[in-house]
């Protein structure tokens, strides 16, 4: 067991946790039965309470079984943050289910993916996002789309800036395999009994790697559990505590800290569906909000705010987050204007969010932390997968009670991203990292090929796969560009088929490609070029690419 980090351990926490040995949805229940009349959610001004929420999830989770849902059964959950999203989420946990979440920048050659991957037959999709699924219908395994408008639960007299999804005109457009929120809200259905446990599957994130498709990280109750429960007791959160909601409930980092925290606590979520600072700082102001996870874009366009210094901040007792470093200078300023330290994280869609964090009293900058409550985490050499000492570089594995149990339907992946030591089971990063002396963990480099735009994780293997769809293209690499805003974007290195040359553009591609995929997956840069670099086996020489791309940067 990594015992380093003990001496700067949270003095008023254990190093220990037992967690319930319930399910997810048994948190929502035994808060509004604890709190019922306090606010669980706040949406623009509109504030629903643990008793009204803890009803609509039954609703939805009867209408969920009268569609055939049953235990273990696969449903994809496609929206942004609102309501309608924590409703749905719980509503499948309620029904025995197991939620799909999926980026609602995700488009059509991913969905299918998805669908075909977990056999989902149902999805709960938002309004704006319903053009996009609804072709899938009869296409395949898809049977029922239930399509939720966000402003049915927004308050008609807000004086809050609303995103145009939220302020859009309710959807009503039922048919055959698709109804509206409300008409599936007002059939008035009562779930069977719950019985999901501890060991069964609850949800199913899905994090892309080297070999091409998306891949579903399986995840049980007590997966989720785990780091719901750490989050709250690491942040001392409270029923009083007040969360601002602006990280994507479909990331694990959102979905963790930002809603399955609160309702865990008893807390309240103040959810924004989209990323605006002015709204941002209102939401603070007027709820007293106490806590706000994010990632260093949000707070980077935060701290720029002409008008920051306007509003009152004085609620704010922890901000915090991940998946890219916080840059020193924008630490300082943060400090400077609310007196706290960003306390960052580390975590994968594998480990349910954090297995990393730094401790409140004693943080680091550009650091990960430290291993969390029972999180054995240590440091191996890639190859030998010999134990590094404090100050060597080698593979984080990590060995926790919120670490996956494998890759869905891919035992030959979930054997490769495990190894043994001390007749433990730990799950292979592929980051590269190294140790202190007091055992806090640092970033070096990363083994897979991920690209981190703005925090935004792009993997070149799942894009190519999708780009050689395009008639046009013969060979094409994915590599990482420099940007001054982003950090990295994504750069296409392409060879045309000979008859394409010369009649295809950088815009032919560009535009292809954002109706296939996630905008921010779509190649910024472009490049046609008469051949890519091959090895003497002829594999593709990708770094290579990548090198040349960033020299004469300090990129890392």
């Amino acid at each position: 067991m990594f015992t380093r980090h003990y001496a700067v351990w949270p003095t008023d926490l254990p190093k220990t946790m037992t967690l319930p040995k319930t399910s997810v949805f048994t948190n929502l229940e035994i808060s509004a039965l604890r709190y019922p009349d306090q606010t669980a959610i706040i949406f623009y001004d509109a504030f629903i309470t643990y008793r009204r929420l803890l009803a609509e999830v039954e609703f939805m989770a009867g209408y969920l079984q009268a569609q055939g849902v049953k235990k273990g059964d696969r449903v994809l959950l496609y929206m942004q943050n609102s309501p309608q999203y924590v409703i749905s989420y719980y509503a499948i946990l309620r029904a025995d289910a197991v939620v799909i979440p999926i980026n609602p920048m995700n488009r059509a050659a991913e969905l299918d993916h998805y669908i075909a991957d977990t056999g989902s037959r149902v999805c709960l999709a938002g309004q704006e996002l319903a053009e996009y699924i609804t072709p899938l219908l009869g296409k395949t395994d898809l049977e029922q789309i239930v399509v939720a408008s966000y402003n049915t639960y927004i308050k008609p007299d807000t004086d809050l800036d609303l995103p145009a999804e939220v302020a859009s005109p309710a959807w009503s457009g039922d048919a055959p395999g698709v109804v509206s929120w409300e008409s599936a809200m007002a059939a008035g259905l009562s779930p069977q009994q719950h019985t999901a446990g501890p060991e069964d599957l609850a949800v199913i994130p899905y994090s892309s790697g080297t070999t091409g498709a998306p891949k579903g990280c399986m995840h049980t109750h007590r997966s989720v559990m785990a780091t719901a429960v750490h989050r709250v007791f690491w942040n001392l959160s409270t029923s009083d505590s007040m969360q601002l909601a602006t990280l994507p409930f479909f990331h694990v980092t959102g979905m963790t800290g930002s809603m399955n925290g609160p309702i865990f606590a008893g807390s309240t979520a103040v959810i924004m569906t989209r990323w605006d600072r002015t709204t941002a700082l209102r939401l603070i102001e007027r709820y007293k909000v106490t806590a706000w996870a994010n990632i260093v874009t949000m707070a980077v366009d935060f701290l720029s705010s002409p008008d920051i210094g306007k509003y009152d901040l004085s609620s704010l007792q922890m901000i915090g987050g991940g998946g890219a470093a916080m840059p020193g200078a924008v630490a300082e300023k943060l400090k400077r204007l609310t007196g706290l330290n960003y306390i960052e994280g580390y975590g994968l869609s594998e480990t349910m969010a954090a297995t990393h964090i730094n401790p409140n009293a004693k943080p680091k900058a550009q650091c990960l932390g430290i291993p969390v409550f029972d999180v054995d985490s240590r440091i191996i050499d890639v190859d030998t997968l010999e134990e590094k000492g404090p100050g060597e570089t080698g593979e984080i594995v990590s060995c926790g009670p919120q670490v996956t149990i494998g890759y869905w339907n891919r035992p030959a992946e979930t054997d490769a991203a495990f190894v043994e030591i001390d007749g433990k089971r730990f799950f292979r990063t592929g980051d590269l990292a190294y140790y202190d002396e007091e055992g806090y963990f640092f970033m070096v480099d990363r083994l897979k090929r991920m690209i981190n735009a703005s925090g935004f994780k792009v993997w070149p293997s799942e894009v190519e796969a999708m780009m050689y769809r395009h008639p046009a293209i013969h060979e094409l690499c994915i590599i990482s560009a420099p940007d001054p805003k982003r950090g990295e974007t994504v750069k296409a290195c392409i060879v045309l088929i000979p008859e394409a040359e010369g009649s295809t553009s950088v815009e032919d591609i560009t535009d292809w490609c954002k109706e296939q995929m996630a905008v921010y997956k779509v190649p910024t840069l472009v490049e046609f070029v008469s051949a890519l670099p091959k090895s003497p086996t002829g594999k593709l020489m990708w770094r290579a690419l990548q090198e040349e791309e960033w020299a004469g940067t300090d990129h890392e």
